[in-house]
């Protein structure tokens, strides 16, 4: 029993917005199998509840689920964000996904044209389908053996990118006509591959598809080896999976108030909240090297009072200065060799300005 189903959104057709319904859902998630865990993203996600979807049916199984998503719309990344594990307000452009992170790619890209370089400017010279530019931004977050489920109108497949895209990358291409033909999309499973070998059968099987050649159905159940989605790479713990480049001031706050316990703020009074307490005096008189060291070490600094009554302004520090030798050695050819030698020394300094009114006043003195 499935925990919940698409709802059509008002504006669903706003910006591109397709929902993947609920027959053809259904259907996919028999071709899906999970490991222990795994990362799951759709990077255009809408309210979320496809990719909850799947979530739910991987964790039916036994299998630790990580899901991400991107949506562009404000209103329904937030609906997203409660049913998911991690949503970002954004788009796809402003988004940093860590390479060959994801084990699954969910995507149900935006249909229709991009805007052309009509200036020409850019590599664009005309108009690209936001269904390729997709795809195509999202390759490098699968690695080798992840599973992609791509849902597309089928006319898209006749695009040369899209379908050289297809063929180049994945191999263990099935393709099939979703049960609903409201928007004429068809539901592509495929692995990804290493190589860049465009296979002339995969073509075939996708342009055929594309002209509407071959019909075949999604079946109601898995007719072969489901599609295993590889074990997530642990990342490292200063590395995240998914983060946004621009955040809006919901998100931010969002963000704060989620990893509230992990700033600075409630440990403002542990970190600033201390008051300078007053220098100590020491247990017993310092001897003369105490003094030298503490000089050295810049810590006694100020106008003291030297025991014939004079004022001085004292500031003592330690700098390191290098020492170079030089060593040449010549051999029976004549060839000569050069050993140069550094070495680091540590040279205290003390300086004085003498502050007693008279003719000494202004003089100043060095120890080093």
């Amino acid at each position: 029993m499935a925990l919940m189903f698409p709802r059509l959104a008002q504006n669903f057709i706003r910006n591109g917005y397709f929902p993947t319904d609920e027959v053809t859902l259904g259907r996919i998630l028999p071709w899906l199998e999970g490991g222990q865990r795994c990362r799951v993203l759709d990077p255009c996600c809408g309210e979320g509840t496809a990719l909850a979807e799947v979530q739910h049916a991987l964790r039916e199984s036994g299998t630790e689920v990580e899901s991400l998503g991107i949506e562009f719309d404000r209103e329904r990344a937030w609906h997203a964000k409660q049913l998911l594990g991690q949503v970002v307000h954004a788009d796809i452009h402003d988004t940093v996904v860590a390479p060959r992170s994801i084990g699954l790619l969910f995507l149900n890209p935006p249909y229709g044209q991009a805007v052309s370089d009509k200036a020409q400017t850019g590599d664009e010279a005309k108009a690209v389908r936001l269904e390729t530019l997709f795809l195509r931004r999202c390759l490098g977050m699968l690695p080798v053996g992840g599973v992609l489920v791509l849902i597309v109108p089928h006319y898209v497949l006749l695009e040369d990118e899209m379908a050289s895209l297809l063929a180049r990358h994945f191999d263990q291409l099935r393709c099939f006509r979703a049960p609903e033909q409201r928007f004429k999309q068809v539901v592509i499973f495929a692995r990804k591959r290493k190589g860049d070998r465009v296979t002339a059968a995969t073509l075939a099987i996708l342009e055929a598809f594309g002209r509407g050649e071959r019909t075949d159905e999604l079946p109601e159940a898995c007719d072969g080896e489901p599609y295993r989605i590889p074990e997530t790479v642990t990342l490292a713990a200063t590395q995240q999976a998914l983060k946004a480049i621009r955040l809006e001031p919901e998100q931010l706050a969002a963000e704060v108030q989620r990893l509230h316990k992990s700033t600075l703020w409630p440990q403002w009074q542990v970190h600033l909240g201390n008051k300078v307490l007053p220098p100590r005096a020491p247990l017993r008189d310092l001897r003369p090297w105490h003094l030298a060291l503490a000089l050295a070490a810049g810590q006694i600094n100020g106008i003291v009072r030297s025991q014939d009554g004079r004022r001085w302004l004292i500031k003592g520090d330690t700098l390191k200065v290098k020492h170079t030798h030089v060593e040449r050695t010549e051999d029976d050819k004549g060839i000569v060799t050069e050993v140069k030698t550094l070495t680091d020394r540590f040279v205290p300094c003390i300086r004085g300005f003498d502050l007693t009114p008279g003719p000494s006043f202004g003089e100043q003195i060095e120890i080093s």
